[in-house]
């Protein structure tokens, strides 16, 4: 089963849920922001899992990736009041920090030989993905199929001579 083939929503919260063994969030990680455009820290108290999960989705998709392409997606735009909106790249210490922690985990590698410097991730990650969409896949059970609908016959033009 492809990545592809699920639903993001559904996989990462899987992931999370999965990486709870894999990766501890640092002693910082409750008072930070996830970047310049927020305002104040997260209001989940997994907010770590969540993001790990998310990341290491996105190394698997867009691989290899290093930790600026990651900032520019993870970043947003900033409300300036009055002033417009200018876009900002999310926190780069999180995203290291956890880039560091999915490689301890054996999840992610530096990639060695590729036109592209970054992440990319190991048969190890890729396992857990796909056994992770397969689950979702099995869980969701069969798909039903959905017989179209039959169009209602037009009725025929009543004769002009009424």
């Amino acid at each position: 089963m492809a990545l592809h083939d699920v639903s993001a929503e559904a996989l990462i919260a899987k992931t999370a849920v999965a990486l709870k063994k894999d990766i501890k969030p640092p002693e910082w990680a409750i008072f930070v922001k996830t970047g310049h455009t927020r305002e104040r820290p997260p209001l989940n108290p997994d907010w770590w899992y969540v993001r790990a999960a998310s990341m290491l989705r996105r190394v698997a998709m867009i691989g290899p990736v290093g930790t600026e392409k990651l900032r520019t997606f993870y970043g947003g735009r900033k409300n300036l009041g009055h002033a417009p909106e200018h876009a900002y790249k999310g926190s780069g210490s999180v995203i290291r920090t956890i880039l560091q922690q999915l490689d301890q985990a054996g999840l992610t590698k530096m990639a060695e030989k590729s036109q592209r410097k970054g992440r990319v991730v190991t048969p190890k990650g890729q396992a857990l993905l796909y056994l992770l969409s397969d689950q979702i896949v099995k869980e969701a059970g069969p798909k039903q199929k959905v017989e179209p609908q039959a169009k209602p016959k037009a009725k025929p033009a009543e004769s002009a001579s009424n």
